[in-house]
């Protein structure tokens, strides 16, 4: 029975996998485990002081906006607001991506084109450009990222965990895949925002996720920068075609630092 128990559960994994996973820079993550405490209701004070990560990635990733602290993003939903606290003390690089693409406009009118809640809850996840346009398929959303208009050609970013204890965060690598054995400062709680990526490890762009219950096991693999602080209801009720009416910045801004 207990093995039973656990194919069921292996093959549950990579039915997930698989169905999350695609080409381009949009594939995304998988199942739920044990729960675990919810970060998502928990107030974060904004502090405007680099942290050693923010400095580290200022000197690594000089190219790309990074936010320095805390900054918070109020996404409306069907005319719902969902408050976002990003943390850009732990994932700075993922985080200012967030934020410079928040002022741009570009998650404004974008679809949310994937949610998975059967056979168990899973994620939400939006955040491709090509779903702007109405007309285009919706059997390939999910495959585009943000084209930067200063290079003509789609930004991504590199796969940032910050480990417990760690001065830094780990680049361009999983946990697993770099040797650390501590668990992500960030982790997949209910309610976490994190990037979908495609199988390279520095392929995120623009699409993201919200998780809708504990997924424990992307722990480590996927990068997690902030968490949902009230409006979780509202990403509850978030169905496939649903759009973001619009995206803003409403405190932290002080502490985005984007590419001059």
């Amino acid at each position: 029975m207990q093995m039973q128990i656990k194919i069921q559960r292996w093959l549950f994994s990579l039915l997930i996998i698989g169905a999350l996973f695609v080409g381009g820079c949009g594939s995304s993550p998988a199942a739920n485990s044990t729960p675990t405490p919810n970060p998502a209701g928990e107030s974060i004070s904004l502090s405007p002081s680099p942290s050693p990560a923010a400095v580290a990635a200022s000197s690594q990733f000089s190219n790309l906006p990074r936010l320095e602290g805390k900054a918070t993003v109020v996404m409306t939903v069907k005319g719902a607001p969902i408050t976002i606290e990003l943390d850009g003390t732990n994932a700075p690089i993922t985080a200012g991506n967030f934020v410079d693409l928040v002022q741009k406009g570009v998650y404004d009118g974008l679809v949310f084109h994937r949610v998975v809640r059967e056979p168990q809850p899973f994620v939400v996840q939006g955040g491709d450009p090509q779903g702007k346009d109405p007309k285009f398929p919706t059997a390939r959303l999910g495959t585009g990222g943000f084209i930067d208009p200063k290079t003509s050609a789609e930004r991504r970013i590199p796969l940032e965990i910050k480990a417990k204890g760690a001065a830094n965060p780990t680049y361009s690598a999983t946990l697993e895949e770099a040797g650390v054995k501590e668990k992500p400062v960030l982790m997949h709680s209910r309610g976490a925002v994190a990037m979908a990526r495609s199988q390279s490890p520095d392929s995120a762009s623009s699409q993201f996720y919200f998780t809708l219950t504990d997924v424990p096991f992307l722990d480590g693999s996927y990068a997690v920068f902030g968490y949902v602080k009230q409006g979780m209801d509202v990403v509850d009720k978030i169905e496939a075609g649903d759009r973001i009416d619009k995206a803003t910045i409403t405190q932290g801004l002080e502490n985005f630092k984007p590419v001059q």
